[in-house]
């Protein structure tokens, strides 16, 4: 059955930015492709958020910042296990912005994460330690959200760790696939996927929508 859009519905429209689409700094593959999804998916919405990664030079998170270290090795920092990355989304560079014809216009709020240098955040509501929230809980429940659409990159990390602390804050959460792409290191998208069923995340596909 086709799911039907209500009022308390909200697409959160995650990191569709340069450095995560083709030729950027951590390109996502087919990352780009999210973008015409997302766009016809936009004015069916009432609620529209955008998050947006949003570095300082020198992230914690970068492999650059740790001696000896390269891209996607681990190290572990106060909150935990980080995977480094190469240097991305620094805060006012081309590579942050968002891509070129996302449709950013109806959204009402952007959410930027990752600004603090010594914690990553991948998802939209917490960072890294899982403490330290983004405040977007808040700004959905105001707006009297219930249930949230998730698009973007990438479906097995930032968008995965925004289903899950979804679920967890309460909200109803349906994961869009054919809106997302995956990086999928050593299977991670197939484990993201079974932990977002597991958790109660509904997949369907932009088609699916009343």
């Amino acid at each position: 059955m086709p799911a039907a859009l209500l009022e308390s519905d909200a697409l959160l429209i995650v990191d569709v930015q340069n450095d995560f689409c083709e030729g950027g700094a951590l390109a996502v593959p087919d990352g780009s492709a999210v973008v015409p999804v997302i766009n016809s998916l936009v004015d069916r919405f009432s609620a529209v958020v955008l998050t947006q990664d949003w570095h300082p030079g020198g992230h914690s998170s970068f492999a650059s910042s740790h001696s000896g270290k390269a891209p996607f090795e681990t190290v572990e920092l106060d909150y935990g296990t980080q995977v480094l990355w190469p240097d991305h989304c620094v805060q006012g560079t081309a590579g942050a912005a968002f891509h070129a014809d996302l449709q950013t216009d109806p959204a009402q709020l952007t959410v930027r994460k990752g600004f603090r240098k010594g914690i990553d955040s991948y998802s939209a509501f917490y960072e890294n330690d899982q403490k330290t929230p983004t405040g977007l809980s808040g700004a959905l429940r105001e707006r009297g959200i219930k249930r949230v659409f998730l698009t973007g990159l990438a479906t097995d990390f930032c968008v995965f760790y925004s289903a899950l602390d979804a679920r967890k804050e309460g909200f109803e959460v349906v994961l869009l696939e054919d809106a997302c792409r995956a990086i999928d290191l050593d299977g991670s998208l197939a484990r993201a996927l079974e932990a977002m069923k597991e958790a109660g995340v509904i997949l369907l596909k932009s088609s699916d929508l009343a």
